[in-house]
């Protein structure tokens, strides 16, 4: 058997993209792979399959502060924020007609925002983006007001643990306590914050969260659910009733094998972790603010936090608007130095467009455009901070000329 291996893949500065499966995540995944049986058969290698996912919920669970069984696996983020956003909403509605609200951040990863606004174009749902401050920081007296005004109607509050594009982490408990004091539902997709702060989904108070593997060590194509028994919950998808009846579907026991090593390993070192992530992301900022010191930081200062010290900004995100340059160039010609970044969420489907995210926090669309995203993981080292810095200036030159060529063009039509 010839073995193929991938190729180098340089400094590779877009984890919070996709991360690689962590040793022992791999070795999870390649173990339960080699073992047939479906999860919902009755034979022995049926029963050994559903007691290699009873484990691993059971540890996905004291990972993240749940009971087992609030932990509904899924084929990952996407899929669970669906099911959070469509399921609470028609569950909801279901007791009461008139609750057709749904309230949503104005930075919401689209695996959100899709959904919300497919309800509203399907289902005759009203969605309301709730704004941001400049940081991207949830405004808590706007969401205030909406619930005090239409608190018979809103259906669920759905805000992000932190932003996927620019870091900012959200007052998520306060959050909660708003919308419990009116008797609504909080969806969270915790999906970046998960191994970087702490994230506990008993203690927040949520009732709906969203993680997924690959943003952790685990495989693509794996994640879950946490949602409280008592939350009323549609399914999305029907079939074999798998997973409390609200995610049909035959089991990926390698995946979700893989998936709760991984997250138990991210959550166990989470502190040490964050804590070289965060020296490593300073050391970024500094450099990028040294090389090309027009480029602007998005997002909250590194080193602020809140009064109870939760970090206001991931540790592993840095987050750059560069004036004059368009950040698909950008991107490209650091590429061909062999350094690998992002405009922002992966998820766009290749179509470059200004981030919904900066224009919610007020950034100009000719700023946005020149975005780029650094985040880091567990591979990330001190060279691939130094041969982006060395990339960079020399990137940023040709970018901006780039730039120029095409704005005369344009005004020359």
């Amino acid at each position: 058997m010839t073995v193929t291996t991938s190729p180098d893949p340089g400094a590779y500065l877009d984890h919070a993209a996709t991360t690689p499966m962590s040793p022992a995540a791999l070795e999870a995944f390649v173990s339960a792979a080699g073992r047939t049986g479906n999860a919902s058969s009755l034979h022995s290698a049926g029963r050994a399959a559903r007691r290699a996912v009873e484990e691993s919920r059971e540890a996905a669970a004291a990972a993240l502060g749940a009971r087992p069984s609030e932990v509904i696996f899924t084929a990952g983020g996407t899929e669970s924020d669906n099911l959070a956003v469509k399921g609470i909403f028609w569950g909801r509605r279901s007791q009461d007609s008139r609750r057709r609200r749904v309230l949503v951040s104005a930075v919401e990863h689209h695996a959100v925002l899709d959904p919300a606004f497919w309800l509203a174009g399907h289902a005759g749902a009203e969605i309301t983006l709730l704004p941001v401050d400049a940081e991207g920081r949830l405004d808590l007296d706007a969401l205030r007001a909406e619930l005090a005004a239409h608190a018979d109607e809103i259906a669920l509050v759905s805000v992000m643990w932190a932003n996927n594009e620019v870091g900012t982490v959200q007052p998520v408990r306060d959050v909660v306590r708003l919308a419990h004091q009116h008797g609504v539902p909080v969806h969270t997709d915790a999906i970046q914050a998960v191994g970087q702060v702490e994230v506990d989904f008993a203690a927040s108070g949520v009732d709906a969260m969203t993680v997924t593997g690959h943003k952790i060590g685990g495989p693509v194509g794996v994640g879950a659910l946490l949602a409280r028994r008592d939350l009323a919950l549609e399914a999305v998808s029907h079939g074999g009733g798998q997973e409390r009846g609200v995610r049909s579907g035959t089991l990926d026991v390698p995946a979700i094998r893989a998936f709760s090593v991984a997250l138990t390993d991210a959550v166990g070192r989470r502190e040490e972790h964050a804590a070289r992530l965060a020296a490593l992301r300073d050391t970024l900022v500094d450099g990028v603010r040294r090389v090309a010191p027009q480029a602007v930081l998005r997002g909250p200062d590194p080193a602020s936090s809140t009064p109870d010290g939760v970090p206001d900004r991931l540790p592993a995100n840095a987050h750059f608007t560069f004036p004059g340059a368009e950040g698909d160039s950008l991107l490209y010609l650091l590429d061909s130095a062999g350094v690998q970044a992002s405009t922002g969420s992966a998820c766009q489907a290749g179509v470059p467009q200004p981030s919904h995210v900066l224009l919610a926090t007020g950034v100009e669309e000719a700023d946005a455009r020149g975005a780029l995203r650094f985040s880091l993981g567990a591979t990330s080292t001190a060279q691939d901070v130094e041969a982006l810095l060395d990339a960079l200036p020399g990137v940023v030159e040709r970018a901006r000329a780039a730039g120029l060529v095409s704005a005369r063009q344009g005004g020359a039509a």
